[in-house]
């Protein structure tokens, strides 16, 4: 049954004043949220100033904290909740205005402004931050923040002095394992380390535990109506299990398939790196122009060259890169316009599923609004079905997760692809939505700026 068939005209009119209204109380929550964070910043403000008159040896610390106790006491919180909340207001309000007016106008929430703030934290010159906040603003008014969150890591990157394996070296310092006890005799266990390290080691579990699925689901269909049940684990459960056999007994033989497979499961991430950052230092500064090809001498600058992508989200260290890249099997090579930096195609030396490749490339995530289910989770959907003449071709497939692939067959959620890979998708109520592909991680060049003579 499709969803929403048979509602009336009242009833989608009604459905249609409800969106209009909640995005109305969105956005006045979002101005009220950073009303809140203005008074705690100013809260914060007042605290250092009385502290600062006075002399207070202890750099207005003691005072932070009667304030904090003093609205904790008022509002029925802890006042190290409120201690942090001053904290966080006073970054917010004084290092990103521009968010804080956007979230005051209403444009954008504030699990936006988190993610802006977060993602430039390490930004230390204010013209910077500034520069970088502007750009944010303008794809959070249109992202939702999961999407938002890897849009605002490699535009920081941009902007940053150190590159990224500068700082990957030392946050390498703080890698570490903790446990943290929980309710009912449990306990949960922890690791920080090497984004490239940490995916691997989940991407691994997750593929044991769909080996340990498919063959249990496999033995007890063969072994006929006697046979023991299927493993009715979830894939989490079969995760946290596989992980205590590896760490406990070095393999994961307590759950291991009949045939022994699972010892042979490699881990598998996909890594987007750049090639001129793959460049040695010296071989690419001697990059750094290129000539005109009508001989004119004309010469093209190029932005700083971005790091390495894990999965397209996670920048990791040129180094960790270079050294994935180097004991690579195969090679997936994006093409991308030097100048627009637009998605070109992707190919191989030994083409295998080459449509699959480039829209992988393409889409990089579900093209759902607001959705950031990965493109490798994610079904490959014919816009206009196959079955009535639609093309097997990136200019009629795009990738969505399941949940979002089943709602535009079983809801009257419709969808159309544009030039350049962008959808524009129609809801029930006869709103517009636009989702274009996501910007490549790669080096544009651009043509630098001739002063005007005299």
């Amino acid at each position: 049954m499709t969803a929403l068939l048979d509602a009336t005209d009242s009833q989608m009119a009604m459905l249609a004043d409800l969106v209009a209204s909640l995005e109305a109380a969105e956005a006045t929550l979002s101005s009220m949220h950073a009303a809140r964070d203005g008074m705690l910043a100013m809260a914060g403000r007042l605290a250092i100033d009385i502290a600062r008159e006075a002399a207070h040896p202890d750099q207005g610390d003691m005072a932070i904290r009667t304030v904090a106790a003093e609205i904790g006491a008022a509002q029925h919180l802890s006042d190290r909740t409120i201690e942090r909340r001053m904290a966080e207001a006073s970054w917010l309000v004084e290092h990103f205005p521009t968010v804080w007016a956007a979230q005051a106008e209403g444009r954008i929430s504030g699990a936006h402004a988190r993610v802006i703030v977060d993602a430039g934290a390490h930004l230390d010159d204010a013209a910077d931050r500034q520069a970088y906040a502007a750009e944010a603003v303008a794809i959070a008014e249109t992202e939702s923040p999961n999407r938002l969150r890897r849009l605002a890591r490699r535009l920081a990157e941009r902007f940053q002095e150190r590159t990224v394996s500068e700082r990957h070296r030392e946050a390498r310092k703080g890698r570490r394992v903790w446990a943290r006890d929980l309710d009912d005799g449990m306990a949960e266990l922890a690791t920080r380390g090497p984004a490239a390290l940490i995916h691997g080691m989940f991407d691994r579990l997750s593929q044991m535990a769909h080996a340990v699925k498919k063959d249990s689901a496999h033995a007890a269909r063969d072994a006929g109506p006697d046979a023991p049940p299927a493993d009715e684990r979830t894939i989490d459960q079969l995760r946290a299990d596989l992980l205590a056999d590896l760490l406990l007994t070095g393999t994961p033989a307590g759950h291991d398939t009949t045939d022994g497979l699972l010892g042979e499961i490699r881990a598998r991430v996909e890594v987007s790196v750049p090639v001129m950052s793959l460049m040695d230092d010296d071989l690419r500064s001697s990059e750094s122009s290129l000539t005109g090809g009508d001989g004119s001498g004309d010469s093209f600058r190029h932005e700083t060259p971005p790091p390495a992508l894990l999965d397209g989200t996670t920048p990791i260290d040129i180094t960790t890169a270079r050294r994935l890249a180097g004991s690579a099997m195969g090679w997936d090579r994006v093409l991308t316009h030097p100048i627009s930096g637009a998605l070109l195609a992707v190919d191989r030396y030994r083409p295998s599923e080459q449509l699959r490749r480039h829209l992988r490339a393409r889409d990089q995530r579900c093209r759902f609004p607001g959705c950031g289910i990965g493109a490798r989770k994610c079904d490959l959907d014919h816009n206009h079905a196959a079955s009535t003449g639609g093309a097997t071709a990136d200019m009629n497939l795009a990738a969505f997760c399941r949940r979002h692939h089943m709602l535009k067959h079983h809801s009257p959620w419709h969808v159309e692809q544009r030039a350049g890979g962008v959808l524009e998708w129609t809801s029930p109520t006869g709103r517009t939505y636009i989702d274009r592909p996501p910007p490549q991680n790669t080096v544009r060049f651009t043509e630098p700026t001739v002063p005007a003579p005299f």
